[in-house]
């Protein structure tokens, strides 16, 4: 645990991601990366220069058969406040509208309706879950499907709500994060996206899992030369 608090805590140091009052908005999916994140947040939060507060978000997408009762229990144990939002972005996005690429309109929403929630609790600051793996793997993405040199960025400073996005656990690999969730007996959801393990982020993957059998330290490359570019608002402070 300490470890990935210590690489956590580098992170948010690295990019600035945390500033002394801040109401930090933890998007909880139910998924490993997010429920890790909280755990980690919730571990640090008092220590020395991380004087901030949290509250997780759920959202409901309204595919019927989520039950967030264990994930409640589990900020109840880490005193931090819950709160659930329903909504039908499942059946707009694969009822009303069809969508081929079902995953950007989702994504897009989902978007919309927690920051709209964190705004309503007053929050400054919304941390999502990804990690190193999302990263490159988004990256790689850009490259392949748009021919373009692009991630998200570890800091998004929202002009339209005034929000801060901040993703700190940049710094801790897939593998980890899985290690992690099943040492901690973290209350992982079942995913009922009908989507899942079927998207072009899947096949990229696979292929750099392919590719980093090939050439080890194929992804630690990419994540280095992301931050040596770097990519807007990818370099690290000095």
């Amino acid at each position: 645990m300490q470890k990935l608090i210590s690489q956590m805590r580098r992170c948010i140091r690295d990019y600035r991601m945390i500033e002394a009052g801040d109401r930090i908005a933890v998007g909880v999916s139910g998924g490993k990366d997010s429920l890790l994140l909280l755990r980690l947040l919730a571990e640090i939060r008092g220590q020395s220069g991380m004087d901030f507060s949290l509250h997780a978000i759920s959202l409901d997408l309204g595919f019927g058969d989520s039950d967030y009762s264990p994930i409640a229990d589990f900020c109840a144990s880490l005193d931090v406040p819950y709160t659930v939002i329903p909504t039908q972005i499942g059946k707009i996005v694969f009822d009303a509208r069809q969508e081929d690429n079902p995953c950007s309109l989702c994504a897009k929403m989902r978007r919309g309706a927690l920051h709209q929630e964190a705004k309503r609790l007053g929050c400054s600051t919304v941390a999502l879950g990804h990690h190193f793996d999302d990263a490159v793997e988004t990256f790689a993405l850009s490259l392949i499907y748009e021919g373009r040199l692009s991630c998200f960025s570890p800091v998004t400073r929202m002009e339209d709500s005034g929000l801060k996005i901040i993703r700190p656990m940049l710094y801790l690999h897939e593998k980890t994060v899985e290690n992690a969730a099943k040492r901690l007996s973290l209350p992982v959801l079942h995913n009922p996206c009908p989507a899942d393990k079927h998207t072009k982020r899947e096949d990229v993957k696979q292929l750099l899992y392919e590719l980093e059998g090939r050439y080890p330290g194929l992804k630690e490359h990419i994540f280095g030369g992301m931050q040596r570019a770097p990519l807007p608002d990818w370099k690290t402070e000095e």
